[in-house]
């Protein structure tokens, strides 16, 4: 029986082992979810790959790589009430997927459920795990888990209807740290965002990717949600802490005159978060900056 309550979507690109892989492991599962696969434009085969080996999977096209906006165009196609995405090298663990769902159902204020990471090949929590576990964000009893604010894309379930009215992933920031500018719209609109031990993903690391793009792209998009969102004193302290923690090469430099050439953009598009959001973000700076997750590299 296919649980109803939710759609798997994934996004990839030029992953097709990968993804191959992750999808004959979504099938697997006792839920039976309808999985969506958003193609952004491989060259390697991996969209004709799913047609032939995953007839029962929506696949659809991309003709040019538009990064985590394709989750969007995903999303419109969802007809169930929760999202839960998957990246091309991550899993949901046997009854992961109801799990999130019953947290979800129970707890109506709630938008996100982000699960467990255990890293392959030996299961490992994945090193952000002690920030979540022990996240300091003030809370109203009863939540399933620590309140956060911010999600991983790869590893969440979402509340579709919270995830529209946020207007999902910016176009404008593409991959790394995307998920940030979200979390923050999500909560400033009132949402909460939790993190459950219950609930389980699998990540098996891909190595098909650009260490130093991805780098670049974080830092860059790290910045531009920090002056986007931030009262002004905190926007500038979190800028300083990122810069001094950033390696000193063309790759970081690159990335900073990337975030200064999109002022005018984050100028006109700036929106700082209620009070009560931004004083969670200034109990979360000291275990971010201490955290070996957050730490660039690459």
């Amino acid at each position: 029986m296919t649980d109803p309550r939710m759609t798997v979507v994934i996004i990839t690109r030029d992953r097709r082992d990968e993804l191959l892989h992750v999808l004959r492991r979504m099938a697997d599962v006792p839920e039976r979810p309808p999985v969506i696969v958003m193609d952004n434009a491989s060259s390697d085969g991996t969209a004709d790959a799913v047609a032939a080996e995953h007839p029962g999977v929506a696949l659809v096209r991309l003709d040019r790589n538009l990064g985590a906006v394709a989750r969007n165009l995903a999303v419109e196609r969802v007809a169930t009430p929760y999202v839960a995405f998957c990246d091309d090298d991550t899993w949901w663990e046997p009854g992961a997927l109801a799990r999130a769902a019953d947290h979800l159902d129970r707890h109506p204020g709630v938008a996100s459920v982000t699960g467990l990471i255990r890293v392959e090949p030996d299961g490992a929590e994945d090193p952000i795990t002690p920030e979540l576990r022990h996240s300091p964000v003030p809370a109203p009893d009863g939540l399933p888990g620590p309140a956060l604010l911010g999600i991983l894309a790869g590893a969440s379930m979402l509340r579709v209807s919270a995830f529209r009215e946020a207007g999902g992933f910016s176009p404008r920031l593409g991959f790394g740290g995307e998920e940030e500018l979200l979390s923050l719209d999500l909560a400033a609109a009132g949402w909460w965002l939790c993190w459950t031990e219950d609930v389980v993903v699998h990540h098996a690391a891909s190595t098909a990717r650009d260490p130093r793009l991805r780098r670049r792209q974080g830092i860059r998009n790290t910045l531009w949600t920090t002056w986007l969102r931030r009262p002004a004193p905190d926007a500038v302290r979190r800028t300083a802490t990122v810069l001094r923690g950033v390696p000193r090469d063309g790759a970081s430099a690159r990335a900073v005159a990337e975030a200064v050439r999109g002022l005018p953009w984050v100028l006109r598009e700036r929106r700082p978060v209620p009070a009560r959001v931004a004083f969670g973000l200034r109990l979360l700076e000291d275990s971010q900056r201490r955290s070996p997750a957050r730490r660039y590299v690459g």
